[in-house]
């Protein structure tokens, strides 16, 4: 006998589950998933991409396959981390946020290196990271009126821009510098038609939120001169009640007043025929 109860010893001396200790523990272990992991391997990627790219000044083709690898990596993985987290629900804040950067930063990285290097044109690797950058800002600005989802050419246009990128970070010559340039070409395109879709949607899905906002003023607008009538029909209510309870206390004395009079008269009557006898 330890002189303690049960519910408080336990079996094994750990905090129960349900306590603070263990939802904090269990929020920790959520973080160390498959999908995050793969997505913090594509944010020290982006790193290892430039240094591979840039090694000998940028053009040594062996450097270049490498950088290839590197770069073709972080884009495969950036296909399964979001498939398996949807999957298996590993859906968690920091894959939230880490991945979309994840994403940018690989893109940007190849980008800005290949205009350094004289490959790609600087209007091209502008254009796309106007587009990237100002589509994140619109998402945060629209987000509080609901989320806009991924389309399928907004896939297309990812798909395209890492073939894109890939094919120029490798050193091709020939018909395949020739292919390169069309399949950039598209992506170009892609990125403007989708980005300007995505503007369309976030103006109607703001103009919806903000209709949804005014009629539910408009709903409490509405409601509160209702309560105010039904407090004054109350008021007025209980102000009819003490009247008649007025009433009924004033009719009350009265008639308790009128009681001793009719008696002194009936005692009156007597004392007036007592003499006649």
């Amino acid at each position: 006998m330890t002189g303690v109860p049960a519910s408080a010893a336990g079996s094994t001396g750990r905090p129960a589950p349900g306590g603070k200790l263990g939802a904090a523990a269990v929020n920790q272990a959520s973080l160390w998933n498959i999908a995050n992991i793969l997505t913090m391997v594509r944010l020290v990627l982006v790193p290892a991409f430039v240094v591979l790219l840039l090694q000998d000044g940028g053009y040594d083709p062996a450097w270049r396959a490498w950088a290839w690898a590197a770069f073709a990596v972080a884009m495969i993985t950036d296909i399964f981390d979001g498939h398996l987290a949807r999957a298996y629900n590993l859906v968690t804040d920091f894959g939230k946020i880490a991945d979309p950067i994840a994403d940018k930063a690989i893109m940007a990285a190849g980008l800005i290196c290949l205009s350094v290097l004289g490959d790609l044109p600087w209007w091209v690797t502008g254009v796309i990271l106007f587009r990237e950058l100002g589509i994140t800002l619109m998402r945060f600005w629209v987000i509080r009126h609901g989320v806009i989802p991924a389309s399928r050419g907004g896939k297309m246009k990812t798909l395209a821009q890492g073939t894109a990128v890939g094919m120029y970070v490798l050193a091709l010559t020939g018909p395949l510098a020739t292919l390169r340039f069309w399949v950039m070409a598209v992506a170009v395109v892609l990125t403007v038609v989708t980005g300007l879709d995505y503007v369309r949607q976030a103006v109607v899905l703001r103009r919806r939120g903000l209709a949804a906002q005014r009629a539910l003023r408009a709903r409490h607008a509405e409601g509160a001169p209702g309560a105010d009538g039904a407090q004054g029909a109350a008021a007025e209510g209980a102000h009819g009640a003490g009247s008649a309870e007025g009433a009924r206390g004033a009719g009350a004395a009265e008639g308790a007043h009128g009681a001793p009079a009719a008696d002194r008269a009936e005692g009156a009557e007597r004392s007036g025929a007592e003499p006649g006898r």
